[in-house]
């Protein structure tokens, strides 16, 4: 990766606005879009992907987090550890998210797992014995409003985004080929490195047709299993700070208020969890003055959310499967493996 200083530039911003639009859409459609030839668009994704500050994956679609068991950790550390052990977390492919905490916890963990039998054994019988790990708290996510993945800058203007932006995604009801298959986990594991691989590629590496990776793909997107998603470097685009608000909320007004905060543009991931807290809200800010600017917002806007906690992320140190610099940047991929062992 090459040494690269300063911001991200409007160009890049644009870009990546365009692929978290469409993150698979081709050249021609983006350069189109943006109003640039196709070849000056990948030239500049290839240098953004080169430097590790912008990279498309795959994210779960909406069906599959409602069908495996996702959960907040909360992982409280010894003195001098949580470096040590953010580094032995950063490896686990049930981690997709690991952030440093400024609160109660040194670190907060996004973990997923194929049922609560395994998120049970995770919690309670592995993290716990990492060295250096003092206490866990798991916070089990009983629903989930929206996900990182959905989150968009606004780097656009109306026309272009209305030039790339597609209706949303409903879920085929046709569930008989929903079942997760090891075929599935194979082709995932690429596309965690680069979800705008081509079918073509995909299959040469799986040693199938492209029909058959392009078949199974649409399947998976269809059957609401998988989205794909543009993540970049957040502080070198100008949303440094990100910030996590626990609150509690009326259990009959969830649903309602749910929906609402995910229509908020800086809201990254909301859901509904176990514990003392039944809601979270996870947002991108541009600074720490923001914080309350937007807690005092929900607070007028919403009187019925009770915040309790706000937790400012000192480093995301890992983000869906890619683990990050100082500055943001992808350096390393973890491919995310919801169903893997999770290990005694």
């Amino acid at each position: 990766m090459q040494d690269h200083v300063g911001l991200l530039s409007e160009d890049e911003l644009a870009l990546i606005n365009a692929l978290q639009l469409r993150p698979r859409a081709s050249w021609t459609e983006l350069g189109s879009a943006l109003g640039v030839d196709p070849v000056t668009v990948a030239r500049r994704w290839n240098r953004l992907a080169e430097r590790g500050e912008a990279w498309v994956s795959y994210s779960p679609g909406p069906r599959l987090l409602d069908r495996v068991c996702i959960a907040f950790v909360e992982i409280d550390c010894g003195a001098g550890a949580a470096g040590p052990v953010t580094r032995a977390l950063t490896g686990h492919p049930h981690m997709l998210t690991v952030e440093r905490a400024a609160g109660t916890y040194d670190l907060l963990a996004t973990v997923a797992t194929a049922d609560l039998a395994a998120m049970s054994r995770y919690t309670l019988d592995v993290l716990p014995t990492i060295a250096g790990v003092r206490a866990v708290r798991a916070r089990i996510v009983t629903h989930m409003f929206t996900e990182g993945g959905q989150w968009r800058i606004a780097a656009l203007a109306p026309g272009q985004r209305a030039r790339l932006t597609t209706p949303p995604d409903t879920p085929a009801a046709d569930d008989r080929a929903g079942a997760t298959t090891p075929f599935d986990r194979a082709l995932l594991a690429p596309l965690a490195y680069d979800g705008r691989a081509s079918h073509q590629r995909l299959a040469t590496a799986l040693g199938v047709s492209s029909t058959t990776v392009k078949r199974r793909l649409d399947q998976l997107i269809r059957l609401g299993l998988l989205r794909f998603r543009c993540d970049f470097a957040r502080p070198l685009g100008g949303w440094p700070v990100a910030v996590t608000f626990w609150a509690r909320v009326p259990p009959a007004d969830l649903p309602e208020l749910g929906h609402a905060l995910i229509r908020l543009p800086e809201t990254r991931n909301c859901a509904a969890v176990s514990g003392t807290h039944n809601l979270v809200l996870q947002a991108s800010l541009h600074s720490v003055a923001d914080v309350l600017r937007f807690e005092t917002q929900l607070a007028v806007s919403h009187p019925g959310l009770d915040i309790t906690e706000r937790v400012i992320t000192l480093r995301h140190e890992k983000l869906l499967g890619h683990v990050l610099d100082p500055e943001g940047r992808s350096v390393e991929v973890v491919p995310p493996d919801i169903w893997a062992d999770v290990g005694t």
